[in-house]
């Protein structure tokens, strides 16, 4: 997968299914990043795979320098994952854990990374001890709650990421994943309700209205999905997207696919979007 396409998405969840990430859609990976300000020198993240490059190997050589060094294995994981090279930035983390053991923070991305490397069941515990609930992070719900669609528990899912929106109402992020796990549980309407709330949401970005041309083409409406889809998209971009989406709908595994238990079929095009990486 391009940085281009992770970059629209900043979020890195991955994505619940085959035919989410063959349209540039997707569920957040747990809101604008790893970071919360809170800790390092770097409260903005590159936006670029050159820059996310120059992150690797600017925190590469201190993390190398010295492994117990908490915010090198913090920023390096990060860019690691950003690039894609989730099992490296694993290996990073969980030495980093094992280090600094109380550290909340790290454990998230640890989380986060678990959940990259396809080992959900074990993000899943690790998350719900990333936080605790007399101090809960709103990132991290939207974290467990796209772990818990990709394990199938959609109503869970729900739950948590309602749970985060109670902490940080009109997140554009946790709505956008909230609306993809309405799709995922068949609740089309729904799911375009929640949709459309997300891409009018201050800080809203393309990744949202590609779920929502996602969700507009399940309902059979391609005319309007391809509308849509030009907002973020050459009109020849576009065309391939909602031909692609049109084929795939018409499939008796649909849902399957959406579900992520079905690889769909090769794509003629691949539609091209912007992108970074979320939490």
């Amino acid at each position: 997968m391009s940085i281009r396409i992770r970059a629209l998405r900043f979020g890195q969840l991955a994505a619940v299914s085959a035919l989410c990430l063959a349209l540039g859609a997707c569920q957040m990976r747990g809101g604008p990043g790893d970071v919360t300000g809170s800790i390092g020198t770097r409260q903005t993240q590159p936006r670029t795979e050159a820059q996310w490059r120059g992150e690797e190997a600017d925190w590469g050589k201190r993390y190398e320098a010295n492994q117990r060094d908490r915010n090198a294995a913090f920023f390096y994981a990060r860019a690691l994952r950003a690039l894609d090279k989730n099992a490296q930035a694993l290996a990073v983390l969980e030495g980093a854990v094992i280090i600094h053991t109380d550290d909340q923070e790290l454990l998230g991305a640890y989380g986060r990374s678990l959940a990259d490397n396809g080992r959900l069941k074990q993000a899943d515990d690790v998350l719900s001890r990333a936080h605790t609930p007399e101090k809960p992070d709103w990132r991290i719900l939207s974290a467990q709650g796209t772990v818990a669609d990709q394990l199938g528990e959609h109503d869970r899912a729900q739950q948590l990421y309602a749970a985060a929106l109670k902490l940080v109402p009109n997140e554009p992020t946790v709505m956008s994943n909230l609306g993809l796990s309405l799709a995922l549980s068949k609740r089309l309407p729904d799911a375009e309700r929640v949709l459309r709330d997300a891409a009018t949401a201050r800080g809203a970005d393309g990744r949202v209205r590609q779920n929502l041309v996602l969700v507009l083409g399940l309902q059979g409406r391609f005319q309007e999905a391809e509308q849509l889809a030009r907002q973020d998209m050459s009109p020849a971009e576009a065309s391939a997207t909602i031909a692609y989406l049109r084929r795939s709908v018409s499939q008796p595994n649909s849902w399957e696919m959406l579900r992520g238990k079905a690889k769909p079929a090769a794509r003629t095009a691949t539609p091209e979007t912007g992108a970074q990486p979320t939490g």
